[in-house]
């Protein structure tokens, strides 16, 4: 018997078809996108109704201090948290990629906890953690610390570490360690291995694990809201706590601000992704020989 076959469709048709589709999937993603930017010109109070084309919401969002102070902290804690994360997360890939210790692999499982356990679970375990230990500092040493921009930064140290780990692995994973055996083979330390063939070449990745440390840190709002104390605020929460009052064209306004920072530094991390996968360098005979 013969086995039944599935019917062809012409060419002609499956390429209108996939066509719509993707028109499908672009109108699902970016036509929020694109009523957001639209209605943060609206001149109107109510959010979803336009009455004509205006700057008024940008101008308040640039007028106003609160708004400044949040977007501030927000800078800072993503500045300093992707920095500090940046090294660690650096130093824990090469760990993983280049060295092999007791516990590797439970280090290994538990660097990725962060990356695939909820927000909302992180930040209470974060809360109970730093209500824990300043509870501790103050009834030993009476130092009467609390949550706020401190708890925050090390918070956001805590989950971009994983993410910065991940992107470095990846380039590690993929770079000629033929190199650093040349570099050895001419007399060269294990730093200056490190600093004139390893970093050069990790380079791009470390620059899309900060730059996603980044995005990730400057939209954190769950965590965030946690561990966060009076005067402390970021943007996100900020935000947030807008709504409570009355939703407003302003919200609109701020929401495109950080939609266009989150997207610059995506296409930069883009970018740095595309440099990272481009073809490496071998090592030429006469190196090997040497």
């Amino acid at each position: 018997m013969s086995s039944p076959t599935s019917p062809v469709l012409p060419r002609g048709k499956t390429r209108i078809g996939l066509t719509m589709n993707a028109w499908l999937v672009y109108v699902f993603f970016y036509a929020p996108i694109l009523l957001l930017v639209v209605f943060s010109f609206s001149n109107d109070r109510n959010v979803g109704r336009w009455g004509g084309f205006t700057l008024d919401w940008y101008r308040a969002f640039g007028e106003n201090e609160e708004i400044q102070q949040s977007l501030s902290a927000s800078l800072r804690v993503a500045l300093i948290s992707t920095v500090v994360s940046v090294v660690l997360g650096t130093m824990a890939a090469l760990a993983l990629e280049r060295f092999s210790f007791r516990g590797k692999k439970v280090f290994d499982g538990l660097l990725y906890l962060p990356i695939i356990i909820p927000d909302v679970t992180m930040a209470v375990m974060m809360l109970l953690f730093f209500s824990q230990l300043f509870d501790a500092l103050d009834a030993w040493f009476g130092l009467g610390l609390s949550k706020g921009f401190t708890s925050i930064v090390l918070s956001h140290v805590a989950f971009s570490i994983s993410f910065v780990s991940v992107v470095v692995r990846a380039r590690l994973a993929g770079m000629n360690d033929q190199l650093e055996q040349a570099a050895f083979d001419l007399y060269a330390s294990r730093w200056q291995a490190f600093r004139h063939i390893t970093l050069p070449l990790i380079a791009p990745g470390i620059i899309g694990g900060a730059l996603l440390a980044m995005t990730l840190s400057l939209d954190d709002v769950v965590i965030t809201q946690f561990v966060s104390g009076p005067g402390s605020t970021t943007l996100p929460v900020y935000v947030f706590s807008l709504i409570r009052r009355g939703v407003t064209p302003l919200i609109n306004a701020v929401s495109v601000v950080m939609l266009a920072a989150s997207i610059t530094l995506v296409a930069l991390s883009l970018l740095a992704d595309r440099a990272k996968s481009s073809p490496q360098p071998t090592p030429s005979k006469e190196t090997d020989n040497a």
